[in-house]
């Protein structure tokens, strides 16, 4: 199974860098994890003006994405689910040989089009993250989930 993380976003603080290193080389060789970055589109500094840049941000996402994978977007108002979930989710997706990619939005987050496409819509938490902690926040909950399917003693209950 191979997760993509598609993240619009400028190149993360060193600290986010080596977390998201260190998280990326614990998983095991069935599943797959691999992380894209996307340039975010220019903006302005009215939010409500920044439409254009979240579409241009919609085809650089799209591009990457797998056409055959789970898209999942990560947004604010999602539905939030605990980490035995999220595992449950995995193991589905690996039971189905499905292909999943993850999208974290720009600093105003995803087009309507993206939510819309999405199969599925989580939320990391009520609270917003920086586009670099929320990457580390989601491939540490994915290493996690892992250990939860593979019963390694990293999460305990």
């Amino acid at each position: 199974m191979k997760i993509n993380i598609i993240s619009v976003g400028h190149r993360p603080p060193k600290w986010a860098e080596e977390g998201c290193k260190e998280y990326l080389k614990r998983f095991q060789r069935d599943l797959s994890l691999v992380l894209t970055e996307i340039k975010p589109a220019f903006r302005v500094g009215d939010t409500n003006k920044n439409n254009l840049a979240r579409m241009k941000e919609k085809d650089r996402i799209l591009s990457k994405s797998n056409k055959n994978a789970n898209l999942i977007a990560l947004d604010e108002n999602g539905t939030q689910t605990t980490t035995t979930e999220l595992a449950q989710l995995l193991t589905n997706w690996m039971s189905e040989g499905q292909d999943v990619d993850f999208v974290i939005g720009g600093a105003d987050g995803l087009d309507p089009a993206i939510k819309k496409q999405a199969d599925k819509t989580l939320s990391l938490s009520l609270m917003t993250y920086p586009h670099a902690l929320a990457r580390l926040i989601l491939i540490e909950q994915l290493y996690r989930a892992q250990c939860i399917i593979k019963k390694h003693p990293y999460h305990r209950d």
